[in-house]
């Protein structure tokens, strides 16, 4: 970023930016995920940045939405295997939130005892889900 004279405070819509690109090259998912993956381990973001890139994320288009979302789903599941769990269930709450509005406490407490796996699964079942009641059946069907 610094020889292409980018600013520093351009870094979260750098990151906005590359995702959107990635996602209209409609590679296989092996070069997406490497690529993804690079993308994700150089251009780190701090927590300031980071609420802006989520603010840049909420921006997008829904015809662009999925294929981000997928590419975000893979960071989140990496994420997992990191250890960063705390962080990726803070995310998919977030999306849901985005998703198909405020989850009420009931549900909330039903997705926090969720095994990792199944929040695994929840995060990738959420892109699919467009109102409450989409949750609400996924919840009776997948949680404990």
């Amino acid at each position: 970023m610094a020889k292409m004279q980018i600013a520093p405070e351009e870094r979260p819509r750098v990151k906005v930016e590359c995702l959107r690109l990635l996602a209209t090259l409609r590679l296989d998912p092996a070069r997406t995920q490497l690529i993804s993956g690079f993308v994700d381990t150089y251009l780190r973001l701090s927590q300031p940045e980071e609420r802006v890139f989520q603010e840049e994320i909420g921006r997008i288009e829904p015809a662009e939405w999925e294929g981000i979302m997928e590419i975000v789903t893979s960071w989140m599941e990496q994420g997992i295997e990191q250890g960063s769990q705390r962080e990726a269930r803070s995310l998919i709450l977030r999306l849901l939130t985005r998703k198909v509005g405020e989850i009420p406490e009931a549900a909330r407490s039903q997705i926090q005892q969720l095994s990792t796996a199944q929040f695994e699964a929840l995060g990738e079942a959420l892109l699919d889900f467009s109102r409450q009641s989409d949750l609400e059946t996924w919840l009776i069907e997948h949680a404990p």
